[in-house]
């Protein structure tokens, strides 16, 4: 428990780093080039999700041995694809009710409305975000045997078997 508690705080701090650099260049590039929201959130979503892989991945969660580190990549893309869907429908819903031209008539109101579909959009990913990847990302504990029925094993027993472009 000690351990699942330490996590949750360390992947807390690089979410939130991971949250300002997404809500910082999310605003930047609405109120500069007045980029739509969702086209905003996505660029801001994709720079801070560079950080978020590093970040988590040294800090938070443990390298699985059973786990080759190109399928440790592809899931947290596969998964961070699906947290950019979740993000981009969030963010669509908190402006679709505005006019179309409310990013230039109604700037300020558009703004707070995105504003607050990224930060709906950031607790519902980190939930996504965690979930996944502490089932299929993490080591187990310290002491702790891997399991071998379990999906994340399996795909790391596969992945060191099957590395690609002939990749040892």
């Amino acid at each position: 428990m000690r351990r699942l508690i330490g996590q949750l705080l360390k992947f807390g701090i690089v979410g939130i780093i991971a949250f300002l650099i997404d809500i910082g260049i999310m605003n930047l590039l609405i109120m500069g080039p007045h980029l739509n929201n969702v086209l905003a959130g996505a660029i801001s979503f994709l720079i801070s999700l560079v950080f978020n892989y590093l970040a988590s991945m040294r800090y938070v969660f443990k390298h699985r041995d059973d786990m080759a580190r190109w399928m440790e990549m592809t899931i947290f893309l596969v998964s961070s694809v699906i947290g950019l869907g979740i993000n981009e429908v969030i963010l669509w819903m908190g402006t679709a009710m505005l006019p179309p031209d409310a990013i230039t008539t109604m700037h300020a109101r558009y703004l707070l409305h995105a504003n607050i579909a990224k930060i709906t959009a950031t607790v519902v990913v980190a939930i996504w975000n965690f979930l996944i990847r502490k089932w299929l990302l993490d080591a187990p504990a310290p002491g702790k045997p891997v399991n071998p029925r379990s999906v994340a094993h399996r795909l790391g027993a596969w992945s060191l078997r099957h590395q690609p472009f002939g990749w040892h």
